[in-house]
């Protein structure tokens, strides 16, 4: 593959990086609001945390009404005791676990992507083969994140936890599904532009492009 292929793949690399980082560490994978009485309850959910406020209807001047915020109170989620894990919470635990430690694992491949990259761009006669381990890297990649997105859907979806009955999906959720579709695209890029520098095509090779030999 050509220098220059390698460079925009790692240009391209970086924002699934980012996504990624971003999306295992917002507290808004999905929204929950519920109104008690006279008071509204929004319960943020990230993979590993859990933040809570609430706003009040306070009565003014005038028959005026004012909304007053509480500042969010965030905690660690899921915590044992607190969202009884050991209890009927058991199965939704272990796979809200799940899916933190396999977005942590995408997050670990795409930077090793990166790396790899580096290692493409900077070196010339190994530069046809290093493709290859790029390609597997982001697939790796994509491929966490998606376990992710599936494990916090399905449990969405069967409102396995209490709170999610009234959740509905934020910026977190939207985020790992850009990352693994991006990144499964990029896959498909690296793939097809290393198998056609191999057949020796010009436009991907670049200068160093060859014939390959039919027998």
């Amino acid at each position: 593959m050509r220098k220059a292929s390698y460079a925009l793949t790692f240009i391209a690399v970086i924002p699934l990086l980012t996504f990624n980082v971003l999306s295992a560490r917002l507290p808004d994978w999905l929204i929950a609001n519920q109104t008690v009485d006279d008071t509204r309850v929004i319960v943020r959910y990230g993979l590993m945390e859990r933040c809570e406020r609430m706003m009040f209807e306070v009565p003014g001047p005038n028959n005026v009404t004012y909304s007053d915020y509480s500042d969010y109170e965030c905690r660690h989620f899921p915590l044992r005791e607190q969202d009884k894990c050991e209890k009927e919470n058991k199965i939704f635990c272990a796979a809200w676990v799940s899916a933190q430690y396999s977005t942590e694992l995408g997050i670990g491949f795409a930077a090793t992507a990166l790396v790899t990259l580096l290692f493409g761009i900077s070196t010339h006669s190994r530069r046809r083969r290093v493709w290859r381990a790029v390609a597997g890297l982001v697939v790796l990649h994509a491929v966490f994140q998606l376990l992710t997105f599936i494990l916090v859907a399905e449990l969405y979806r069967m409102n396995r936890f209490p709170g999610f009955d009234h959740a509905k999906p934020g910026s977190g959720f939207i985020l790992n599904a850009v990352s693994w579709l991006v990144g499964f695209g990029v896959a498909y890029g690296v793939i097809y532009t290393g198998m056609a520098a191999d057949r020796g095509y010009k436009w991907a090779a670049g200068n160093r492009y060859y014939y390959p030999i039919r027998g």
